[in-house]
C-alpha cells in the first residue's frame, strides 16, 4: 500500500441505477471506505451491483468533524471513495471541505465522472447551451430570490438552478417578476420512472405546474437575457397593476420593476402612483 492514499469523487446515478460507469463500480469495490452523504441510499446502490465496501456517513452536519478522521486515514494511505446521493459529489453537494483539506495535504484526488442533473437537464433544454452558469439552489426566501436574480441582470448565458419541489410556484413567479417572460425548461425525476421536461415561457410553465405531483428537486434552466428593447408604456402599466394586486407598495413595485427592466425607478414609481390616485375613490 502506498504511504499516502487517495480519494476518490465518485459519480453515481441521479435516479436510474444502471447509469453508472464500469470505471466507477471498480472504485467502489476497490476503495477501503465509502463516505456517503446517506449510507443508506448508497446502500441501494453497493446492493443493486453486489458491493460490500464498507460506508460511513458525510453530510453536511457532520462534514466538519468527519473531514480531519477522513483526511488522517487517507494519510495513512486508505483509498477513499466520495459520494453524494445522486450525481457528481460537492457540486451543491456536500464535500468541497474534505476535498480541499486533501488538496492542502498532498492527497491524490482523482474524479471519477458520471451523472450529473445539470449535464442531464441542459442537453435536452432546447436553450442555448454553448455557454451557461449554473447557479446551485436559490435562496429560500423570496427577497433573497429576488436579490440574487437581480444580481444576475444581463447575464446572456444561460442559466441553471436547482430547486425544491414545494417551492416550484414561488420560483417561477419570481423569475417572471425578475426575469421576464423568457423561455425555460423546467425537468424533474430525470432518468426516473415518471420523468418529465416542461418547455416553454415562463408563464405558460406557471400555468401548466401542477405542484402537487412534484417530487424531489428540479432543475430549472433560464433563457439569458436576449438584449431587447425597453418595456412600452403599455407593458409597464400592466405590470404595475398586476404587482399593485398582489399587494406590492408604489416603491417596492418602482424596485422592482426598475432592476426587471434595467428602467429609471423614479419614472415606474410616477406610473404606480398615478396608477393609484386613479384607483383611489
Amino acid at each position: 500500500m502506498d504511504t499516502v492514499g487517495t480519494l476518490y469523487v465518485v459519480a453515481t446515478p441521479i435516479g436510474n441505477l444502471e447509469d453508472i460507469t464500469l470505471r466507477a463500480l471498480r472504485v467502489l469495490k476497490a476503495v477501503d471506505l465509502i463516505a456517503a452523504e446517506d449510507t443508506r441510499q448508497t446502500r441501494k446502490l453497493l446492493h443493486h451491483y453486489g458491493i460490500a465496501t464498507a460506508m460511513t456517513s458525510y453530510y453536511d452536519g457532520v462534514e466538519a468533524s468527519k473531514s480531519t478522521h477522513l483526511l488522517e486515514r487517507l494519510k495513512s494511505g486508505a483509498r477513499i471513495a466520495l459520494v453524494s446521493d445522486a450525481g457528481t459529489p460537492v457540486i451543491s453537494d456536500p464535500g468541497f471541505r474534505l476535498l480541499q483539506t486533501a488538496i492542502l495535504n498532498g492527497i491524490r484526488v482523482v474524479p471519477v465522472p458520471g451523472a450529473s442533473a445539470v449535464t442531464a437537464a441542459l442537453s435536452v433544454s432546447g436553450l442555448p447551451v454553448e455557454h451557461f452558469a449554473f447557479e446551485g439552489f436559490l435562496a429560500p426566501r423570496k427577497k433573497e430570490r429576488r436579490d440574487q436574480l437581480s444580481g444576475l441582470r444581463g447575464e446572456k448565458r444561460t442559466l441553471v438552478f436547482f430547486e425544491a419541489s414545494h417551492r416550484h410556484g414561488d420560483v417561477l413567479e419570481v423569475l417572471l417578476e425578475m426575469r421576464g417572460d423568457r423561455e425555460v425548461t423546467l425537468a424533474r425525476e430525470v432518468t426516473k420512472a415518471y420523468e418529465e421536461f416542461l418547455r416553454g415561457p415562463v408563464s405558460v410553465i406557471a400555468e401548466q405546474l401542477d405542484t402537487s405531483r412534484l417530487r424531489g428537486e428540479c432543475t430549472v434552466i433560464v433563457q439569458g437575457d436576449q438584449g431587447k428593447e425597453p418595456p412600452t408604456l403599455a407593458v409597464l402599466r400592466a405590470e404595475i397593476q398586476r404587482l399593485h394586486k398582489q399587494g406590492l407598495r408604489v416603491k417596492e413595485i418602482a424596485e422592482l420593476l426598475g432592476e426587471k427592466y434595467s428602467y429609471p425607478k423614479r419614472e415606474i414609481y410616477r406610473l404606480a402612483m398615478a396608477r393609484r390616485e386613479l384607483t383611489i375613490p
